[in-house]
């Protein structure tokens, strides 16, 4: 999937998520809309790294959500360790050469674990694909994300 969009030189976003994460689960109102308005400037993908999450779940999940983005599961925690992801829901942006150029949080709306404000006030990944598509550096590079933790893929 990555080669392919690298191949069209495509901004791509790899939305790392779990069915099972209430916090990943909030985040897809604003990660449909941020595919929406970046439509045929930055592909999006949700990468399922846990192994957990069968296909039958991961259709249940998207359905339930109303994700028409497109999807794959991450087995071999491939993506895993190519970005460096810890926690779901976390992003990992990569520019039309295939350089990652952000790495972190949706937005600030989360503080910690079970503390959030009622709206965000940095819209990181917004943000940073502003910044990407224009042909720009990012502001900021990595922020910290506030999730699920995927301790059981970390080594």
């Amino acid at each position: 999937m990555l080669a392919a969009a690298l191949a069209l030189q495509l901004t791509t976003v790899l939305v790392f998520t779990t069915t099972d994460c209430p916090i990943s689960n909030r985040y897809a109102p604003e990660i449909n809309r941020l595919a929406e308005k970046f439509d045929g400037r930055a592909l999006f993908r949700l990468v399922y790294p846990v192994t957990t999450d069968t296909d039958a779940l991961i259709r249940e999940h998207r359905k339930k959500l109303g994700y028409t983005i497109s999807w794959e599961r991450d087995a071999r925690r491939e993506l895993v360790k190519k970005t460096g992801v810890s926690v779901t829901p976390e992003v990992a942006v990569f520019d039309g050469t295939g350089k990652m150029v952000y790495r972190g949080r949706i937005d600030d709306r989360y503080i910690a674990f079970g503390k959030d404000r009622p709206q965000p006030t940095v819209r990181d990944l917004d943000r940073s694909l502003e910044a990407v598509v224009a042909g720009k550096p990012v502001p900021v590079a990595q922020t910290p994300a506030i999730g699920c933790i995927l301790s059981d893929l970390i080594k």
